[in-house]
């Protein structure tokens, strides 16, 4: 019964979400499209983009905003969920945590991209803790595999939650980045710890 009721709960919010109703009525997949479209607004990520990486894409909210407003540029969507197809928009089913994937990520593109994007968070366990250390695991993930798959001058946006191991990441970014920044979007729910990293320009030695 509690189950049904949280589930029931968590219905109920969402509709009552003015970022829920406003993706419903634009035909987003989903109300996170909003938080990227706020990420450009402060970071102007889509400028000079050939070429996108949207990795963790499912179900492809953010690979609507990124056909919709990059044009002439090429956009890889990465899953190991399969994504309903965009027109326009490249999707390739595998685990970017494998060692192949890199390889067929940069074959699938031609050549290393100049923005790469991710919304991906681990699968809640009722555990806050828990969820906020896997999260931000999988962010200090996809800041080592760009480093593999953009430019020396890319851009990468990748979710991550305050909390547990948030400076770990954040050193990490550090580390490989000339710039980084942290941006939690007025789209994000105000009772979500969920930020956004910007890292921009590879240190190369």
């Amino acid at each position: 019964m509690k189950k049904n009721k949280s589930s029931k709960n968590w219905i109920i919010k969402q509709h009552r979400d003015q970022y829920f109703k406003q993706a419903k009525s634009s035909g987003f997949r989903s109300r996170s499209a909003y938080k990227l479209l706020e990420l450009n607004k402060k970071f102007n990520i889509f400028s000079n983009c050939k070429t996108v990486i949207d990795l963790g894409c499912y179900p492809g909210g953010w690979s609507q905003i990124l056909k919709k407003n990059l044009k002439n540029c090429k956009i890889l969507s990465v899953d190991i969920k399969e994504m309903e197809k965009i027109d326009g928009v490249d999707f390739l089913c595998c685990d970017f945590q494998k060692k192949d994937s890199k390889e067929k990520i940069l074959k699938k593109l031609n050549s290393k991209a100049d923005l790469l994007v991710s919304d991906m968070a681990a699968d809640t366990t009722g555990n806050k803790d828990l969820d906020c250390i896997r999260t931000n695991a999988i962010c200090a993930e996809v800041i080592e595999f760009s480093s593999s798959v953009i430019k020396d001058s890319g851009v990468v946006i990748s979710k991550l939650f305050n909390g547990q191991d948030f400076l770990h990441v954040k050193n990490l970014a550090k580390s490989k980045f000339h710039r980084v920044n942290f941006f939690k979007p007025e789209s994000s729910r105000d009772y979500s710890k969920e930020t956004y990293i910007h890292c921009a320009g590879i240190k190369t030695l």
